[in-house]
């Protein structure tokens, strides 16, 4: 570690987070992305509210462009995976995780025998937030496959959910509308 720098490891929204404070640093807050975890550069006198409110926006910003980059059946196999250590603690391994342009009804859909995983197509120009609460909802799936209270409370880790909800809430609404 350089003179004038400090590290620090904490814990974000469930995610570990490496902060490095720097006395050089005196404006400026940046971020990468290394082996999977957020690498935070902040100046030293930046009290930890900033930080933590830093390493969200920070958060956000990279899962957004990972989930809108991603569209591909790898991406999206890659991205279940993550989710899953993120919010369920990897107990969910799903065998395939696919898009699936047969689904018009569904959004997602498991098959918890198998472990198979199938995401609408149609969720595939949606943000990226949507694409992560659904994974979730399906990842919860393999772990407990009806929708009962323990499934709620797992599906309720990812902080995002009942926003993505009302938002396919109303995409849903804005289909039926477009049909009649």
């Amino acid at each position: 570690m350089r003179a004038g720098t400090d590290e620090q490891r904490i814990m974000i929204d469930g995610a570990e987070v490496l902060v490095i404070r720097s006395a050089r640093r005196t404006r400026t807050v940046t971020a990468e992305q290394v082996a999977g975890k957020l690498r935070l550069r902040v100046p030293m006198r930046l009290s930890q509210r900033e930080v933590e409110k830093h390493a969200r926006a920070f958060q956000k910003r990279l899962a957004a462009r990972a989930s809108s980059s991603g569209r591909s059946d790898e991406a999206l196999e890659q991205r279940a995976a993550e989710l899953s250590v993120r919010y369920l603690e990897g107990a969910p391994k799903p065998a395939s995780v696919t898009w699936s342009a047969r689904q018009q009804r569904r959004w997602g859909s498991t098959t918890s025998t198998t472990g198979e995983i199938r995401l609408s197509a149609r969720l595939r120009h949606m943000p990226g937030w949507v694409v992560d609460a659904v994974l979730v909802h399906e990842l919860a799936h393999l772990i407990e496959p009806s929708h009962n209270a323990r499934f709620k409370n797992l599906v309720a880790r990812y902080p995002r959910t009942q926003e993505a909800d009302a938002f396919l809430a109303g995409v849903s609404w804005a289909d039926g509308q477009a049909q009649s």
